[in-house]
């Protein structure tokens, strides 16, 4: 699984969020490397298992031909209390590691392979994530 060699702080503070404003991605928003992006469309956190179990089945179905980039990176940690604790006691201990995902930003660019192998491919890792995503093409 992915995750960063070294992190400044244990824990992170949670993002605040408006509900009301729209918030959408400004980096990483057009396919720069392959041929085909996969494109979010809603917000979401993506553990590092996810992206794992996404870029597992891209690099299955794409064989020893195709080429695969991952455009982002789980540095975030995320924290959990244990089941079963009443509130207060201070927060919980790391699990893991996220990234936070707005809308409009790639995740998976493949290049070196047919079109609608490219599509099939992203198709099923867009399913392995937890947000809506779709398959775009270069310009």
């Amino acid at each position: 699984m992915l995750f960063p060699k070294k992190v400044k702080f244990r824990k992170w503070h949670t993002m605040r969020r408006n509900p009301k404003r729209a918030m959408v991605a400004s980096r990483g928003i057009t396919v720069a490397f392959g041929s085909h992006g996969l494109k979010a469309m809603t917000h979401g956190r993506v553990r590092s298992n996810q992206l794992e179990s996404a870029r597992k089945v891209v690099v299955r179905s794409l064989g020893k031909t195709g080429k695969m980039w991952l455009r982002v990176f789980p540095d975030k940690p995320f924290t959990q209390k244990p089941p079963e604790v009443k509130l207060g006691k201070g927060k919980g201990d790391p699990q893991g590691y996220e990234v936070e995902v707005w809308p409009g930003r790639i995740l998976f660019e493949v290049d070196g392979v047919a079109d609608v192998t490219a599509t099939e491919t992203l198709t099923k890792a867009g399913k392995k994530l937890p947000l809506k995503t779709k398959v775009v093409a270069r310009h």
